[in-house]
């Protein structure tokens, strides 16, 4: 329970939350579970924590805007509808957030902002300033510049691996992926109904790497892969991560009083 305990006692907190938590099936915002979202989010604030949100979603939500039927597969569509979404996605998490008097900020990275030293240290300033001044960074994927996520959706995976960067950027002491799956199983628990859910992993073996399967939901890009390279990323930079099912917001605060739930990958020392 060590690492639980640690988990506990975190300051900075980043949270990812995929295209699968923000939108119902059929691609349509879910205002609800966003609204709970920036409440739980903001009264982790108010006790005292920081707290930066890595979300996914502008192209989904471009769907939605446009009453699509269906996600476009070409770049310059998804580009267009990431412009669209974007604006859309900012406006519905300032307003929420704003009714609970919390201020947020918007940050749209690229890939070249950690190969780059001097733009890494911009971004750093900006972030350390934003958490100073009790604003919630809110990042995304800059879609319409870059367009690793959209066409290499294996390695980029929706903003799995941005949410990690983010979280070394910052020297975050926990990062929480919120997915639509309870955690790490042995199995793919849509295909075995027996898989069993591993509650801690203290090291990502080629084992591990094994279990993770394929990409998820249709809406979203983001597979079991893409988080074990997150897990992998955040845990060698001693950031705890802990994965765990977004259907329910109030979640957050499960994990942050050090309850047992999703999967807790620990930080190496």
């Amino acid at each position: 329970m060590g690492f639980r305990k640690e988990i506990k006692d975190a300051k900075r907190i980043v949270v990812k939350v995929g295209t699968s938590t923000l939108t119902y099936a059929n691609g349509q915002i879910n205002l609800g579970r966003i609204e709970k979202l920036t409440r739980v989010l903001s009264d982790i604030v108010n006790s005292g924590k920081e707290v930066t949100l890595v979300t996914s979603g502008a192209v989904g939500v471009g769907v939605g805007k446009l009453k699509l039927k269906e996600k476009p597969t070409n770049i310059r569509e998804k580009q267009a509808l990431a412009a669209i979404g974007q604006c859309e996605l900012m406006h519905i998490y300032s307003k929420f957030f704003g009714e609970y008097s919390h201020t947020v900020g918007q940050v749209l990275l690229t890939r070249d902002v950690i190969e780059d030293e001097h733009i890494k240290q911009n971004v750093c300033n900006t972030f350390e300033l934003l958490l100073q001044k009790g604003i919630i960074p809110i990042v995304n994927e800059n879609d319409t510049v870059s367009i690793d996520e959209l066409e290499n959706i294996a390695r980029f995976g929706d903003n799995d691996n941005l949410s990690a960067i983010v979280s070394v950027l910052i020297d975050a002491d926990l990062l929480i992926i919120l997915s639509d799956i309870d955690g790490f199983y042995d199995s793919n628990p849509k295909e075995k109904p027996n898989a069993k859910l591993i509650k801690q992993i203290d090291e990502i073996t080629e084992e591990i790497e094994a279990c993770a399967g394929g990409a998820g939901s249709s809406l979203g890009t983001g597979g079991m892969a893409t988080k074990i390279a997150a897990a992998h990323k955040a845990t060698k930079a001693g950031v705890n991560m802990v994965l765990a099912n977004g259907e329910e917001p109030s979640i957050i605060s499960d994990i942050l009083e050090g309850q047992e739930v999703g999967t807790l990958f620990t930080a190496k020392r």
